[in-house]
C-alpha cells in the first residue's frame, strides 16, 4: 500500500518541524514537503499534488483560508486539515466554506494529527469538539444579519469601501496584497449577497457598520 503523501503548511518553524519529525516516524505517511505562507503552499500543493495537507490558518503572504480555496479550484480531491490554535467561528465557518476537510487544534497530540491524517486520507473527516460546539452555537442562532458571517478582515475592508477607498488604497492602507484585496471583495459581496460594491457600500451605510471606522 502507497504511502500517505503529506505537505506541512505552517509559518512557526518550530510548530513545522515539530510536526514533521514525528510524521516522518510513521510507516504509512511520506512527507513530501512543506512551507511556512499559504501562497507557497497552494504553490506546492499544485506542483506535488499531495493526498492530505496540514494547513495553518493565520499566516504571512496568503492565509490558510485563502490557499485552501486556491487549492481546491484545482485540486479538490486534496484533503485540507486545518491546524490552527483559533476555534471561534469567524475562523471555523470561512475555513470549512473553503474546501477545508478536517479541522484541529494545535492542542491536539501528535498522534491525534496523524491518525487524522489517516482518516482524510480514508474520507472520513475530523472536527475537534471546540469547533463543534462552536458550529452547533451558530446553528441554534440563524437569524445572523449577513454582515456577522464577515471576518474580522472583511468587515475592515467593507468599511473601506464604505469610505470610497479603491482596491489599491485598501490593500495599501491594511498592508495586504492587491490579490487578497480582490479575494476580499468578493467574498463580501456574495455573502451580503449583493452584486457591486456600490451596492456594499451602502448596506454598510445603513446597518452602522461605518461607526467602526470612527
Amino acid at each position: 500500500m502507497e504511502p500517505i503523501r503529506v505537505l506541512v503548511v505552517d509559518d512557526h518553524d518550530v510548530v513545522r518541524k515539530g510536526i514533521i519529525t514525528y510524521l516522518m516516524t510513521e510507516d504509512d505517511i511520506e512527507i513530501v514537503g512543506e512551507a511556512s505562507s499559504g501562497f507557497d503552499g497552494a504553490k506546492l500543493a499544485k506542483d506535488l499534488n499531495p493526498d492530505v495537507i496540514l494547513m495553518d490558518l493565520i499566516m504571512d503572504n496568503g492565509t490558510g483560508i485563502e490557499a485552501t480555496e486556491g487549492i481546491m479550484k484545482d485540486k479538490p480531491e486534496i484533503k485540507i486539515i486545518i491546524l490552527t490554535s483559533y476555534y471561534d467561528d469567524e475562523k471555523v465557518f470561512p475555513a470549512l466554506e473553503a474546501g477545508a476537510f478536517s479541522y484541529m487544534l494545535k492542542t491536539s497530540s501528535a498522534d491525534e494529527i496523524a491518525q487524522a491524517i489517516k482518516k482524510a486520507a480514508k474520507g472520513e473527516n475530523v472536527i475537534e469538539p471546540k469547533v463543534a460546539g462552536a458550529m452547533m452555537s451558530r446553528i441554534r442562532t440563524p437569524d445572523r444579519m449577513p454582515h456577522e458571517l464577515l471576518t474580522e478582515r472583511e468587515l475592515e475592508v467593507l468599511i473601506c469601501i464604505g469610505n470610497g477607498l479603491t482596491n489599491n488604497e485598501i490593500s495599501e492602507k491594511l498592508f495586504i496584497g492587491i490579490k487578497t484585496v480582490k479575494t476580499h471583495v468578493s467574498n463580501i459581496l456574495s455573502k451580503l449577497d449583493v452584486q457591486d460594491r456600490t451596492q456594499a457600500a451602502v448596506y454598510a451605510h445603513r446597518n452602522g457598520l461605518m461607526k467602526e471606522s470612527n
